[in-house]
């Protein structure tokens, strides 16, 4: 009895300790799917079961066309949805990515993915 809750404070503070330290190998990219408009459409990605590793497996695209996109740096915002970005990212595209490609002199990121919503 006295091992095992031993070792359960060892685990939980193993365990709070990785929560304190931020994730030492963050996402540069996402899958997105875009459809013909460039519209943004939903993903579907394996990911891994950590809350902490916002990674992404693999991704397909039920409808539309995969494009890999950057993720947005600390302090830095996805550009506003509307038609003349979503024109813009059609045309970005072109190549399969948005690496590199700007908008209005920002860059095409996206949101990093949330653990807690799937997204």
């Amino acid at each position: 009895m006295r091992i095992s809750m031993i070792a359960g404070l060892a685990f939980a503070a193993c365990a709070g300790a990785a929560l304190a330290e931020p994730m030492s190998n963050p996402p540069s990219e996402r899958t997105i799917c875009l459809d013909v408009g460039g519209q943004s459409l939903p993903a579907v990605c394996k990911v891994p079961a950590s809350r902490l590793d916002k990674r992404e497996d693999f991704c397909l695209c039920n409808e539309g066309v995969k494009v890999t996109a950057p993720v947005c740096g600390p302090g830095e915002r996805a550009p506003a949805e509307n038609i003349a970005y979503e024109k813009a990212r059609k045309a970005a595209t072109r190549d399969g990515s948005l690496i590199g490609d700007l908008y209005e002199g920002r860059a095409m990121c996206v949101a990093a993915r949330d653990p807690l919503s799937g997204f």
